[in-house]
């Protein structure tokens, strides 16, 4: 079994979803043997944002960057994804790093009866970080509600977020969504059996 454990947080040591992320692997690593995890850092490695000479292939190491990371999404079976709220959505490095994985004829198609995913049979969990307290229907989020539906879209569907709120509010706020967070983090061992 294959995990992909992706960071975005600008914030180093103080990251919230850094430490949460941290936290599911961990526990994925304990519960499943064997377990092989890949890491990517998308702060201190951004991938470029996409550009017409990526999109033609015209830059070779583009190319083969995007191909890479294509490959190490399709031949994983659980991503673990650390995704702060940045502005009401998602940090600009994991839009790129999406932008790589949401490929047609790839990850997803057209048919007569519509788009169809077909990066199916993925576990994605989203460790999400948030300054305020959003809920789980607020208008204003589009970093939940983005990463559901557009990993959804290439097919990925069986998705649960550990999500930390209020973490700017005061330093007793953040310690309580922190422990609520960790608390919140499911055990995989019957998911990956």
């Amino acid at each position: 079994m294959k995990l992909l454990h992706l960071d975005t947080s600008a914030l180093g040591a103080n990251s919230v979803t850094r430490e949460l992320s941290a936290a599911i692997v961990a526990r994925w690593q304990a519960a499943v043997p064997g377990l092989t995890v890949e890491y990517r850092d998308l702060d201190t490695h951004p991938l470029p944002h996409l550009t017409g000479a990526v999109l033609s292939g015209t830059d070779a190491a583009a190319k083969a960057e995007g191909d890479a990371i294509m490959d190490q999404f399709l031949a994983s079976d659980v991503i673990v994804i650390g995704a702060p709220m940045y502005n009401f959505g998602i940090p600009s490095t994991l839009k790129a790093w999406i932008d790589r994985v949401a490929v047609a004829g790839k990850t997803f198609h057209y048919t007569e009866n519509g788009p169809e995913g077909l990066a199916t049979g993925k576990k994605l969990i989203v460790a999400s970080g948030r300054g305020g307290i959003y809920g789980d229907s607020s208008p204003a989020d589009f970093q939940e509600a983005y990463l559901r539906h557009t990993l959804g879209f290439l097919g990925v569907t069986d998705v649960e977020f550990v999500r930390a709120e209020g973490v700017a509010y005061s330093p007793q706020h953040r310690t309580d969504a922190m422990a609520g967070a960790h608390a919140s983090i499911s055990e995989p061992v019957a998911e990956a059996a």
